[in-house]
């Protein structure tokens, strides 16, 4: 289906109009620039004294703007609908006119949009794709695989304590709809109980209901009273302690109070759910009027209509709050109880995300999960469970080793059995796309540590590619290989150039790039007795600390620069410990006298003010000194 992304403004109609009758630009622009910001045509003839002049002095301005007016709010170009699938009863193209949504594209979409569609009769559905659900069937899979048991989702225990725990401390990454800071952050005061806890939490963090979560959780636990204005409402809002969430609650309210039917209260709830102004003014009266009939006070009913009003704001639809709930409730649930598959799943979800899979190997940390390195005859594709609680990562997860070489890596290796030596990983993988950039991947990565010291082999990558490319030749030849029916024919080693071997800090900072994190060792394994003596980790840093001066030790990731609003320097640099990352901000003050210290890979101690303005714990660095 085709969605209207953008709309013709003023200015741009004045361009583009000016472009189609070939007039010169910079006429076009100045005519363009004379227009207010967000002022119609029309209007701005009238606001602009000198585009008024212009209109009525010169014959090409006035025809420009003319035709522009035509143009203005018409549709500038058409996007397809993410999820919306138009089902018809008869061919499609019978009941409206259809394209092809780009050149390349051969998929069929409708011209119409999607109000079009509807005021049409027809049936849009929106099918929407979740990553999570993914994530769930590949945890499901490997707990058969592993354990011979398999999990009916539907038949769950919605009440289990273990992942109510979970819930209650807001160890939720990973976990649909509840993993950000804020989420989090009311996860831990509400502490949920029950399931319909969890519901209420997905419709009311929002954008506007976000502002009844405290009154939420002081409601249940007994800090507020939960009041009622009138008996009728207890069975209807006891659910979620007298705060009005759901547009259900509203349908039952019209229901029972008011007399209203199903297709009734399904007419107040499209009113206060589209804000339509005159339909509302409507509903209130008629809801008022069948309160009064059901013998409740005029007084009393205005006030249950005056909970309505604001309720446009934030009302949100139950069935769908519940779904997302329920995936929650359900990832929540497998990490909980099947943490190594479901954290292996959650990385294999994001393995293209280089920064998301560093994230969630922090989370693994907290979980006291091990990561092992990618290694040539362990790994698997994806990332995968190893022995008790570790997870193999996985090889398609290494930055610039493409899809294909790592599925005839892995092929080769369930048929044939483990790689060798560097020349048998060479002779037995058939790829075109084994190249010197995947395979050196491999190797800075530490994948291929089992056959070789990594500089070694780096040096070595053309001996090996032209061993593949001989290899290939005999292949096409009709030869099964290169040695196969002569026995007395031993397979050629790679002679490894005589270098020296790659430095620690060479080696982890190929880790870094290719995978995102230091998996083999930690750049500060060397600091950890200064820095538990001068510095917090920082995951030891909390809410508590917020506006004291703080020390943190780490080692400098990432380096964002950015002008403030006076034209001066300032960096967003990221920070990593050996437990996770914070963000410091260098301010220019700051950065003036302390600029040659931020360098990625530098090793520094940070001090400043902990902040936590926008949910994220940050140091606002007044300080900062080098420790290599």
């Amino acid at each position: 289906m085709a969605r209207p992304t953008s709309r013709t403004a003023a200015r741009a109609a004045i361009r583009d109009v000016g472009r189609a009758m070939d007039y010169p630009y910079n006429f076009c622009d100045q005519i363009a620039k004379m227009i207010p910001f967000g002022s119609n045509l029309e209007k701005a003839i009238h606001q602009s004294p000198e585009l008024h002049q212009s209109y009525e002095s010169d014959e090409n301005t006035k025809q420009l703007i003319d035709m522009a007016i035509k143009l203005e709010g018409v549709v500038r170009h058409a996007s397809t609908h993410a999820c919306g699938v138009v089902i018809t009863k008869e061919p499609l193209d019978e009941s409206v006119p259809c394209q092809h949504p780009t050149q390349n594209d051969e998929s069929i979409v409708t011209q119409y949009e999607m109000h079009s569609i509807e005021d049409l009769g027809l049936l849009k559905m929106d099918f929407l794709g979740l990553k999570t659900l993914t994530i769930i069937q590949n945890t499901l899979n490997q707990i058969t695989k592993l354990f011979r048991k398999k999990i009916d989702l539907a038949t769950l225990p919605l009440d289990d304590k273990k992942t109510f725990q979970l819930f209650q401390q807001a160890n939720t990454t990973s976990v649909f709809q509840l993993e950000s800071n804020g989420m989090k952050k009311h996860l831990k005061d509400l502490k949920p109980t029950k399931f319909e806890d969890i519901i209420a939490m997905v419709a009311l963090y929002r954008p506007g209901p976000m502002e009844f979560i405290p009154e939420f959780i002081a409601r249940k636990h007994g800090l507020k009273a939960v009041e009622y204005l009138h008996p009728k409402l207890k069975p209807i809002l006891e659910n979620t302690y007298g705060v009005m969430i759901y547009q259900e609650q509203l349908m039952r309210i019209a229901r029972d109070l008011a007399g209203f039917t199903l297709s009734e209260a399904d007419i107040l709830r499209k009113a206060v759910g589209k804000k339509i102004k005159k339909l509302l003014g409507e509903q209130e009266e008629k809801m008022i009027q069948g309160m009064i009939n059901n013998e409740i006070s005029p007084k009393i009913a205005k006030k249950i209509w005056q909970t309505v009003e604001p309720f446009a704001l934030y009302g949100f639809n139950k069935a769908h709050a519940t779904c997302y709930a329920l995936i929650g409730y359900w990832t929540a649930y497998l990490k909980t109880h099947y943490s190594v598959e479901f954290m292996a799943a959650s990385m294999t979800a994001d393995q293209g995300d280089i920064e998301r899979v560093a994230f969630l190997v922090d989370e693994c940390k907290n979980m006291n999960l091990q990561i092992l390195p990618p290694n040539i005859n362990e790994s698997n594709q994806n990332f995968s469970k190893a022995s008790g609680k570790a997870i193999h990562f996985g090889l398609k997860a290494i930055k610039n080793v493409g899809h294909n070489v790592v599925e005839a890596i892995v092929e080769e290796r369930k048929k044939n059995g483990p790689f060798k030596s560097m020349a048998d990983f060479i002779e037995r993988v058939d790829s075109k796309d084994l190249n010197k950039k995947s395979l050196e991947s491999l190797i800075k990565c530490g994948a291929l540590d089992d056959f070789g010291e990594r500089n070694q082999l780096l040096f070595s990558v053309e001996q090996m590619l032209n061993l593949a490319r001989e290899t290939q030749r005999a292949k096409q030849n009709g030869q099964a290989s290169l040695f196969s029916g002569q026995s007395n024919i031993t397979m050629p080693s790679i002679k490894l150039s005589e270098v020296e071997p790659a430095g620690k800090k060479e080696r982890l900072s190929w880790e870094r790039e290719l995978l995102g994190l230091y998996v083999s060792e930690h750049p500060l394994k060397n600091y950890q007795e200064q820095l538990a003596r001068t510095a917090y980790p920082c995951q030891g840093l909390s809410k508590k600390q917020v506006g004291h001066r703080v020390s943190v030790g780490g080692i400098v990731n990432k380096i964002q620069k950015v002008n403030t609003k006076t034209g001066q320097p300032m960096l967003f640099v990221e920070l990593e410990d050996m437990t996770g990352r914070i963000e410091a901000l260098v301010f220019p003050s700051v950065l003036e006298q302390t600029a040659i210290a931020w360098q990625e890979e530098k090793i520094v101690l940070v001090s400043g003010r902990l902040s936590d303005r926008d949910g994220n714990l940050k140091i606002l660095c007044d300080n900062v000194k080098v420790l290599e």
